[in-house]
């Protein structure tokens, strides 16, 4: 598409109504010169770790004396300042957590960004004022859960990646939250806040900010040549920005805390000339994002529900070079030009405005010359003295009587009062953290849950030693009492979800199993009694009694949490015990990469990396694709320290067991024998 075709194009698509909603660009920092880089760039909001409790820790990030400098360097651009604290946290650092928490709010933050629901409880106990962002973390793919945030404090939620352009569409138009969308950057092929796979397998958590990203390491299928069918190109919406302006998005967000100052600079320079513009991007701009950086061009999939092989990109030697030879960045050039008002009246104190801050400071009178009066062109050079500042003078009014002197020194502490001013922050102020853990009400008893991904794997024995068997809803069939939602429902799927459940009330289901805060009220309509799946990532006190406030009955704790977190925590709270994980639900079909549907339906398909570890990849409603541990968890020998612990309510999950193992893991738990084969342990 030409340039000129493509303002033509905008000019037919933009409505006023649109251009008058022009959304914030916010721009990631994972250093101090990528902060440097963003501004220059022209963002309108930046996005930031601290050392500490960030989904990017491995990012430079920015210690408290750089997070304070950077903000005051931000405001005095009119550049608002976004704290990432989006990782799930453990009750023994919730405390160090809200300490961050205040100093970055008294610092100036914006906002803080988080994804535990436990820390967001705390946060509205002891920091009121702070407003927050819910994190794309949290999972929240519809309208259901912005309702839910708007609930719990939060005035903002990140939207899933994977949302398409009509799911994106209807949620601004129902969300009594603002909608923040990830317009550019890297994209996870897992849905965010779902990936188990670089903690459980390589002991490092996505969900702690220290994911070794497995989803870019080649695999192969049984047969088959090496390949990488996890690994995603980037994620580049440029060409609809005239159609996501008139959906009402509050925040076009660009990934990368990871990338370079460069990358920073160059990504938002044209993201925000097209905004500003009002239009998309034609070819000659896309082939610019991508010679910046990209892996084998971009895609748009998720978005145009075109979700097919063609997403899937690595990065070549040659994207590599286009990077490396990027102008490097060194300081911000940008200025915001101010034009000043200045007033020298016989004896009136002389008084300096500035537009179009409105801003006015005076000093003394001024006193009568006695040889040089002071002139324009004295208060001019006085007055334009402003590097080192945002500012840049325009232009300069000055209305000064015959006969009157200010010393050069008065003008220029003048002018320097002036720019405070405007560059001010408001004064903020919070208590001390006082700590204290909120605590959920319920108490652990003696339970035993269990999922199974097939009905024909219950076995008789299995009925008499559960308290509670789920099937997924769309293989319900009336064999245990139990229902499991999908881990993702968008609002366009909602219809065709509604029968299922429906079906399964009639054939008796009594209890449902929920994986997502946006999928509650949807699990409540047909009153069923509601349990919370591992997918909640429950890690700490605070957040199992918000979910309890909420009103599930009990929840299934993360996985992730070692035994003595798991005790720590009590409440109505389940731990894993045995089965194979869930590591990743992807939304792009690994299963149609790896064979076909009919293998995938039927669990025969198999992810083997390069160790030759092979991890099975189920089949989810509407043809997600599930991939589980190449192991389970094995803890039947184990269940005396358990015990010693309080964990009395033990979760149990059948993937791609037999019947007759089924009933072999089952007797292993009832006499707490030791497996034959290789397990994992919690």
């Amino acid at each position: 598409m030409s340039q000129k075709n493509s303002i033509a194009f905008t000019e037919a698509a933009m409505s006023p109504s649109a251009l008058a909603r022009k959304p914030e660009l916010l721009c990631p920092a994972g250093s101090v010169a990528a902060f440097d880089a963003a501004i220059e760039g022209g963002a309108d909001a930046i996005y930031l770790g601290g050392v500490a409790f960030n989904a990017r820790i491995n990012a430079k990030n920015f210690t408290e004396n750089e997070m304070r400098s950077a903000i005051e360097r931000a405001h005095s651009y009119g550049v608002k300042v976004y704290i990432a604290a989006n990782t799930l946290i453990y009750d023994r650092e919730l405390e160090e957590y809200l300490k961050a928490a205040r100093s970055a709010y008294l610092a100036g933050a914006d906002a803080l960004i988080v994804a535990d629901l436990g820390a967001a409880a705390h946060l509205r106990r002891y920091l009121p004022e702070l407003e927050l962002h819910g994190s794309t973390q949290l999972s929240g793919h519809n309208v259901d859960a912005a309702k839910r945030l708007s609930e719990l404090g939060f005035s903002r939620m990140v939207l899933a990646r994977e949302m398409s352009a009509e799911d994106i569409r209807g949620f601004c138009c129902e969300s009594p939250i603002e909608a923040e969308v990830f317009v550019h950057g890297a994209l996870c092929v897992c849905h965010s806040g779902q990936c188990l796979f670089s903690s459980l397998v390589g002991g490092r958590s996505g969900n702690r900010g220290e994911c070794a990203q497995p989803c870019r390491l080649p695999y192969r299928a049984s047969g088959r040549k090496e390949d990488y069918p996890l690994s995603l190109k980037d994620l580049c919406l440029a060409r609809y920005i005239p159609e996501l302006c008139e959906m009402g998005v509050s925040s076009f967000k660009i990934e990368g805390r990871m990338k370079s100052p460069e990358y920073v600079r160059d990504v938002t320079a044209i993201w925000r000339r097209l905004i500003d513009e009002g239009r998309g991007a034609d070819d000659e701009e896309i082939e610019e994002l991508a010679r910046i950086f990209s892996r084998g061009g971009f895609t748009d999939g998720y978005y145009k529900k075109k979700i097919d092989h063609s997403m899937l990109g690595v990065r070549s030697e040659d994207n590599k070079k286009d990077s490396r030879e990027l102008v490097p960045f060194e300081r911000i050039s940008r200025r915001i030009p101010i034009s000043f008002k200045i007033a020298i009246k016989k004896d009136t104190p002389v008084s300096l405005t500035v537009k179009p801050f409105g801003v006015t400071v005076c000093s003394d009178p001024p006193e009568s010359a006695i040889n040089s009066p002071t002139d324009k062109e004295t208060v001019l050079r006085a007055l334009q003295r402003l590097g080192g500042t945002a500012y840049e003078l325009e232009s300069l009014e000055a209305d000064i009587d015959d006969k009157l002197m200010v010393p050069v020194s008065k003008l220029n502490a003048l002018r320097r009062a002036a720019i405070s001013a405007i560059s001010e922050s408001e004064e903020r102020s919070a208590p001390e953290i006082c700590f204290s853990h909120i605590l959920p009400k319920g108490k652990r008893i003696v339970r035993r849950s269990a999922v199974f991904y097939r009905a024909d794997a219950i076995t008789e024995e299995a009925k008499d030693f559960f308290d509670l068997i789920y099937l997924p809803l769309d293989r319900y069939n009336g064999e245990c009492r139990g229902v499991m939602l999908p881990p993702v429902i968008f609002d366009s799927e909602r219809k065709r979800l509604e029968p299922l459940l429906e079906r399964a009330k009639t054939l008796g289901a009594e209890d449902i199993l929920v994986g997502n805060i946006g999928h509650l009220d949807l699990a409540k309509k047909y009153g069923l009694r509601v349990h919370g799946d591992m997918r909640l990532n429950a890690a700490n006190r605070g957040a199992v009694a918000e979910l309890e406030r909420l009103g599930f009955e009990d929840v299934i704790l993360s996985p992730e949490l070692t035994p003595a977190r798991i005790r720590d925590i009590g409440g109505r709270s389940f731990a894993t015990v045995y089965g194979r994980v869930p590591l990743m639900v992807t939304e792009k079909c690994v299963g149609r990469e790896l064979g076909d549907c009919n293998s995938c339906k039927a669990g025969r398909t198999r992810l083997t990396d390069r160790k030759n570890v092979s991890f099975p990849v189920l089949r989810e409603w509407e043809h997600r694709s599930l991939i589980v541990n190449s192991v389970p968890i094995f803890m039947a020998d184990k269940q005396s320290d358990l015990s010693r612990a309080g964990i009395t309510m033990r979760h149990f999950i059948f993937t791609t067991e037999t019947r007759s193992e089924v009933n072999e893991v089952i007797t292993c738990y009832k006499k707490g024998l030791p497996y034959k084969k290789q397990f994992t342990r919690i």
